[in-house]
């Protein structure tokens, strides 16, 4: 059945009713009426999930039932049963280790949702200690963090492409991790002992961009004072990264693709041409299709830094990757500061499973950074989020209600549809195409119909 739950009761009938009512819940139930047989059980390490325990038993009360069961299997959540249900007995039951309590006569209901809470409790924190593990064990790519199915593909993409010397192209959002991606691919070529020179397109001013890239010639240009190399160059033997190529200005597109053919350049103001011997990434968070279309980005260009393409998925594609990266930043800061905190409580983990992290990695680490600077406890808690990660509720897109008149028109629905997806790909047209198994020349026609100028939104 894969949920297990050890009841511990002397009243045999007691048993006998919450055993059958749980297992026709799907919860596997096993009974015991001594609270030393029960403990024996635990102690045997039978794969229980939660343990519901009665507080008035003989032998053994339900408040020393919880201490011993804290100290056997403190990852076991242990409910209460109590006929009295008063604040004292509540607050000695938690001191004690217990997780929840509820009172008699039982509420069947309350007790499964209660029992399902804390089933789910005790796989949360087996699955942040399963993820502390996978963190601090041996990986093939230690920088490159994440267990997911989308996660593993990039990593096969890159045990596979990382010897060839094909220019690669690597998408995704901001914040997603394309440099990273870049040094795991460097790191796991041939190149590996050469230099790995990354440079940020979008931050350097368009005057100076081609003499960083390609060099220029003593007295070039008013402050050139000495001749340079340029980064091309200076890569050479290891790899370079051209980050945030959508931003690189048409005036040096053309120039750009002359080198990338000739694998050569020539210094600003020169007039003979420097050969190179790099390995040439690109990195973007535009969709450069859009942009060709839209002639921001030169075709050409384009066709030949996409040869080998990588595309990083966003986090809330992610799954639990999410609790991985955070518990590395926790670790690192926690390392770096010399704090004692290692790791995230089950609810705060909870919590940030149902974020969906516009910001990516890079909103993971800020988040995770503020966390153990705040945190006072050995484990992250929610007080220790933002409040725009305690307070976020899942947002969902109502296509119909029970009552007749909410019914709306199929166009609606498929409107309402594309929305939410495009909402989803973060504006990324070409993305939400994919997606929805439109062309993108559709889906701007749509999108245009129901809102005029709608089709040049991000990423047009």
């Amino acid at each position: 059945m894969g949920r297990r739950a050890l009841i511990i009761d002397d009243d045999e009938a007691m048993c006998a009713w919450l055993s059958a009512d749980l297992r026709s819940r799907g919860v596997e139930a096993t009974t015991r009426t001594s609270p030393a047989e029960a403990l024996a059980l635990l102690e045997a390490d039978e794969g229980f999930d939660v343990i519901l325990t009665d507080l008035n038993m003989r032998g053994m009360d339900g408040i020393a039932v919880c201490g011993r069961a804290a100290e056997i299997r403190p990852d076991v959540p242990v409910m209460v049963i109590t006929a009295f249900g008063s604040i004292e007995t509540a607050v000695q039951a938690i001191r004690a280790g217990a997780y929840d309590y509820v009172t008699k006569p039982v509420d069947i209901e309350a007790l499964a949702l209660a029992l399902e809470r804390a089933i789910a409790h005790h796989a949360l924190k087996a699955e942040v200690r399963r993820l502390r593990r996978a963190v601090a064990g041996p990986g093939g790519f230690p920088d490159l963090i994440g267990r997911s199915a989308a996660m593993r593909g990039v990593q096969d993409l890159i045990e596979r492409i990382a010897d060839a010397d094909a220019t690669v192209l690597i998408t995704g959002e901001s914040g997603t991790g394309k440099e990273v991606v870049a040094k795991a691919m460097h790191a796991r070529s041939r190149r590996k002992e050469g230099p790995f020179v990354a440079i940020n397109c979008a931050a350097v001013p368009e005057s100076l961009i081609e003499s960083e890239l390609f060099g220029h010639v003593r007295g070039a240009f008013t402050d050139a004072r000495a001749a340079r190399s340029g980064l091309f160059v200076e890569a050479n033997g290891g790899t370079l990264l051209l980050d945030e190529i959508g931003e690189l200005p048409l005036a040096v597109q053309p120039k750009l693709l002359r080198a990338l053919q000739e694998r050569r350049v020539r210094p600003v103001g020169g007039s003979a041409e420097v050969p190179f011997d790099a390995r040439i990434m690109a990195a973007t968070n535009r969709d450069l299709d859009e942009a060709v279309e839209a002639r921001r980005f030169r075709e050409d260009l384009y066709y030949r830094i996409n040869v080998l393409h990588v595309e990083l998925p966003p986090v809330r594609a992610r799954g639990s990757d999410v609790l991985l990266l955070a518990q590395r930043f926790i670790e690192d800061f926690a390392t770096r500061w010399g704090k004692e905190v290692v790791g995230l409580s089950p609810a705060a983990a909870e919590r940030l499973l149902a974020y969906t992290w516009p910001g990516n990695v890079r909103e993971i680490q800020n988040c995770m950074e503020r966390a153990v600077a705040l945190t006072g406890y050995p484990e992250i808690t929610v007080e220790d989020l933002p409040a725009k990660i305690r307070e976020h509720r899942p947002s969902h897109v109502l296509v119909a209600g029970d009552d007749p008149s909410e019914l709306v028109p199929l166009e609606e629905v498929e409107r309402r549809y594309i929305l939410r997806v495009l909402e989803a790909a973060g504006g990324n047209k070409t993305l939400a195409a994919r997606i929805l198994g439109l062309d993108r020349k559709t889906l701007h026609r749509k999108l245009e119909r129901w809102e005029p100028g709608a089709g040049g939104t991000k990423g047009s």
